[in-house]
């Protein structure tokens, strides 16, 4: 028995949520035969067109006057984590059922420390939200306190911080979930970013990567296998050009020297190595897989995806 934490990627979860709760019946499938192979499976999962999604609606409530502000980023992160939780776990309950397998799936509402001298805090780079003119993005600024960065030649969007984690808040409780044979699905969107507050923790406008965030979570819980799925069987050098290699094993120092050269994409294929390559390296025997989700299981075999190991 391994334990594992699969982090899923976007394609595994819809834009809305009727594609979303449709979407997530396939998606539940490969993580399912893992749990019938008698591994403990921790899911974790992203957010971003739904945490989008519903920050849009409230700014849009807000300008119509039906509320006096817009609601606060975590506190739509948070919303982002029940709603995709709530759809993850009845798939997974219901596929678990049909293959008479007792286990459950349960979602934690998870919060993610992190550091407020974080230096993504003082330039703040992921966009969310909405495209707005100039005189629509300055009056949010001035009446909201937001950053707002022209994007792309498409308008004005808002952005924030992306610190990366430090601890995972409901930790313990988790683990005891995990230890009880409970499916927990965790850190989505990765986690609502917090900070410490007196004997407690204030949410802050950010958003954690979530392969970092996962990477973080399998620490911490001492897992096995990191399992990070994608839409792409492996990970590849020189990726959609003629000379494209793609790569069945790849070494700690290999990929640190990949990411050197430039290989990966920033906004894609980069944090997933990285965060491989951080929970790989951090003790003997550790395995990271990157991998397309209908293929997990063969990956687990060692017959799809890239590993990332020492």
């Amino acid at each position: 028995m391994k334990r594992i934490v699969i982090a899923l990627g976007g394609n595994a979860l819809g834009n809305n949520a009727t594609e979303q709760s449709e979407l997530v019946r396939q998606t539940v499938k490969p993580i399912a035969e893992l749990i019938a192979r008698g591994h403990q499976v921790v899911v974790t999962h992203g957010n971003g067109p739904q945490v989008g999604m519903i920050n849009l609606a409230f700014e849009t409530a807000a300008r119509a006057g039906a509320l006096s502000h817009p609601m606060p980023f975590p506190e739509c992160g948070a919303m982002s984590q029940g709603y995709i939780g709530y759809h993850l776990q009845n798939a997974l309950n219901r596929e678990l059922a049909d293959r008479g397998i007792a286990k459950r799936a349960v979602t934690v509402v998870t919060q993610v420390e992190v550091d407020p001298a974080d230096p993504g805090f003082q330039n703040p780079t992921k966009p969310i939200g909405a495209f707005y003119t100039k005189e629509n993005a300055d009056r949010l600024a001035a009446a909201n306190g937001y950053v707002m960065k022209e994007d792309a030649g498409r308008g004005y969007r808002r952005v924030i911080a992306s610190p990366k984690p430090i601890s995972v808040v409901e930790l313990p409780m988790i683990e005891t979930l995990v230890e009880a044979g409970y499916v927990v699905i965790t850190v989505g969107g990765g986690g609502i970013p917090v900070v410490r507050e007196g004997n407690g923790y204030a949410g802050v406008p950010a958003v954690i990567d979530k392969d970092f965030a996962s990477q973080t979570l399998a620490d911490l819980l001492d897992a096995d296998l990191l399992f990070i799925l994608t839409a792409v069987d492996r990970v590849s050098l020189n990726f959609g050009k003629p000379d494209q290699v793609d790569l069945d094993v790849l070494k700690i120092n290999e990929a640190l020297d990949f990411i050197a050269q430039g290989h990966f994409a920033k906004g894609s294929m980069l944090p997933k190595v990285e965060a491989a390559v951080r929970f790989a390296a951090k003790k003997d025997g550790r395995i990271a897989v990157i991998g397309a989700l209908e293929k997990a299981a063969l990956a687990i075999d060692g017959k799809s995806g890239t590993r990332i190991e020492r």
